[in-house]
Order: structure tokens, then sequence, then C-alpha cells
């Protein structure tokens, strides 16, 4: 694989408002600036950062695709690549339960939503219609079901993360099985993926314009005093997912053999655009790069990357057993550990069956509410006006928890390039 270089690289000395980091905090600080002391013009810079993501996602299915096949179609032992995701399954299985008990604690610790006292039935769940509705959808058969396209090339069009993952396996595991006749072809892709790189580095050029975009919209459209009333759920996600990544994670990379804040740090560029756009797919391509030159193979980079997206989401299970307790204290509904342990399994089975959809944090919620109906689902709306700002951490949480997976999948397969990770993180 040839790498392209990138504005991750540290820029000439003197240069410091080069650094790509750099000019996305800067964005960042004149979006929240914008929004605040300029409302309407905020929210007018809606479209900079939806067009930012869409350019993301235009290259997200084709770096995905090249990744998976050239790694696998490279390891040339099939069951190798069996032994990656049963060892990927295990870990995301691990830590996603692990996510959702540490939510469940800090929720019944901190009791972030006692005292409220709201009646369920004055609240307005017009709002939250489209929730439910989508949470109905997102049943496991119909996730599985999900998982194949309708014709091969639907897989790279739709968008759809987990459908372009089962045709690159399929396709990577069929090119490795031809032998030398797919030698020629396995270069091709290669060469075709040197170019898509350079493509994402061009795309992060722009990386700045859509994360202003972005913020200025948020903070114009909800403003900063929409976080007062409910200051105390937002701190306690955001203390709660800050506590995860360096004391769970952090323990992880230790034993793993790496520091998380030099990890953090390696990713400062990275989780910065996923600050401003709110969203983790903004940075997959960068993050599937980045794990690679870190010294983690490239058939587990491509295995672990894309699946992680929808199966190690760290911080959104954080959210939802929080999120879930919160609403429960505020509208005064007591649950025993058994009801709270059936919320946990609930939120296990629908945070993978909403997997790859759009505001899947909020969806999820709402499908695991709709099961246990011990809390009732009209106290979502007590969170629709603040679930903007915990989607930003719930997508940092998730970025890491999946870069930290890559690392440790790849050290557990004996093939982490120990010099290459030192050498990134220092």
């Amino acid at each position: 694989m040839h790498y392209v270089e990138q504005d991750f690289a540290p820029a000439p000395k003197g240069r410091w408002y080069t650094h790509l980091y750099v000019q996305v905090l800067a964005a960042i600080a004149a979006g929240v600036a914008l929004g605040h002391f300029a409302p309407d013009m905020g929210e007018a810079m809606k479209p900079l950062g939806d067009i930012f993501i869409k350019l993301v996602k235009m290259v997200i299915a084709p770096v995905i695709f090249l990744t998976i096949v050239t790694g696998i179609a490279g390891m040339r032992d099939l069951g190798s690549v069996g032994r990656v995701a049963g060892k990927a399954f295990a870990y995301f299985f691990t830590f996603s339960t692990l996510a959702l008990i540490v939510g469940m604690v800090v929720a019944n610790v901190v009791r972030p939503g006692a005292g409220l006292n709201i009646d369920p039935a004055t609240l307005d769940v017009s709002k939250i219609s489209s929730y439910a509705e989508k949470a109905h959808e997102t049943t496991i058969i119909g996730f599985i079901n999900a998982m194949v396209p309708e014709t091969y090339v639907a897989s790279l069009t739709d968008g759809n993360i987990l459908q372009v993952l089962v045709v690159a396996i399929l396709f990577g595991v069929s090119l490795a099985s031809v032998g030398e006749r797919g030698e020629h072809l396995l270069s091709l892709l290669e060469d075709v993926s040197v170019a898509f790189f350079k493509l994402v580095s061009i795309v992060m050029k722009v990386a700045p314009i859509g994360a202003f975009g972005a913020m200025a919209f948020t903070i114009g459209k909800y403003g900063l005093h929409s976080l007062a009333h409910l200051a105390a759920l937002v701190g306690t996600f955001y203390l709660t997912s800050l506590i995860f990544v360096l004391v769970v994670l952090g323990l992880v990379g230790k034993f793993a053999g790496f520091s998380i804040l030099r990890l953090i740090a390696y990713l400062k560029s990275e989780l910065l655009l996923v600050l401003g756009t709110s969203s983790s797919e903004s940075a997959l391509p960068a993050l599937i790069e980045k794990m690679e030159k870190a010294g983690c193979p490239k058939a587990v980079v491509g295995l672990v990357v894309p699946t992680g997206y929808s199966f190690n989401l760290d911080g959104t299970n954080i959210y939802m057993t929080l999120a879930a307790l919160f609403i429960a204290q505020a509208c005064n509904v007591d649950l025993t550990l058994g009801q709270q342990l059936l919320l946990l399994g609930v939120a296990m089975l629908s945070s993978k069956g909403a997997a790859g959809v759009t505001g899947a944090g909020f969806i999820t919620l709402a499908a695991t509410l709709s099961i246990v109906p011990s809390v009732p689902v009209a106290g979502m709306a007590l969170i629709l006006g603040i679930d903007r700002f915990m989607s930003e951490c719930r997508s940092l949480t998730n970025f890491v928890g999946n870069a930290v997976a890559t690392i440790v999948v790849a050290r557990w397969e004996g093939k982490l390039d120990r010099e290459a990770l030192d050498a990134a993180l220092n």
C-alpha cells in the first residue's frame, strides 16, 4: 500500500496555521461565535456542513471496499480473516456491554433526572413521532435483511456501510481464492486505492469550512442557552464518556502497550472534525489511513473500522442507558434492578438494529423505550432539544473506541508493527 502525504503530517516549523487541527479548531470557534451573535446567519450556514458530509460520504464506500478487498486478497490465508472477524466481534460485544453498564451505574449514582417531577401526559410528543416510526422499522430481522444489497453496484451507491462490508468481504475472499490469476486485478485495485486516498486528502482540505457551517447552524438553531435547563444530563453524559475513554479504554491501551492520551493526540485533527460536524463518518476515511500508518495491517483495519462503526458504539451505548434512566427518573418511574437489566439487554439488541441509520442514537433510544413499557416514550421529548449537543460526544467516544479496537485486534493477531505505532504516537 502506497501512502499519500496528507494534511495529517506535521507542518513545517513556523507555519502552525497549516495544521488541519488548528484550522478546524479555528473554524469551530468562528462557527460558535456566528451562531451565538447572529443566529439567523448561523442557521443559513447549514449547507456548508451538509455539502462537506456529502463529499466525505461520496468516498467512504469505495475507500472501504478497496481497503477490505486488497487487505483480504493480500493475506492469502483466509483462515486469518475469520480469526480477525471473530476477535473483533468478541471485543465489540464486551465493550459495548460494558459501556451500557457504565451508563446505567452512573445514572443510578448521579440521578440527573431526579426532582424534575414531569407528567408524561403534559409533554409534546409530535416532534418525536418520526423517530418512533423509524425505531419500529429497525428490527433485528430487518437489519440482517438490509445487510444484503439488491445489486452489487447498489452496495456502493446507497451509502450503507454494512452492505459495502458484506460485498467487499465476499469479493476479497473470491479474489484471494483464484490465486495467481487475480494478481493483476489486485495490483490494479491497489493503484486505484492510492488515487482514492489522494481524493480523501483533497476533500479534507475543505474540512474547516464544513466544521464552521455545521457548528454555526447548531448554535444558531438551538442556542447555547438550550443547554442550561438540562445541563445536569449533558454534563453527566460528557463526564461519563470522558471517564470511559480515559479509564476503561485507557486501561485497555495500557495492557495493549500504548497510551490513550497519545492516541487521542495522534487523532486530534479527526476528533476536532468529528466535534465540528457531529458525525464520526466524516473522519472514517482518515481513520482508516491513520490506523494503517500506525502499524495496523490493512486487512485488520479494513475489517475492524467499518464493522466497528455499526457494532462498536461505546458512546451511543452510554447515552442510551443514561438517557433512558434520566427519563424514568424525571417522570418518577422507579425501575427495579430486573427492569434495568431488561432495559440493558434490549438496548444491546436495538443498538445493532439501528446501526447505520442517521440519528441512530435517538432512534435506538426510541426503539428501546418502545419495547420496555415501564419508561414512557413520551419522555424523549425532554431531551430532544439537547440531543444535538450530546450527539457530538457520542460520535467522539465511538470514534476513539474504534481506534482502540483496531490496535487491540491487530495486537491479538500478532501483526501489530510496534515500531510504526510508537513512531506515529510519539
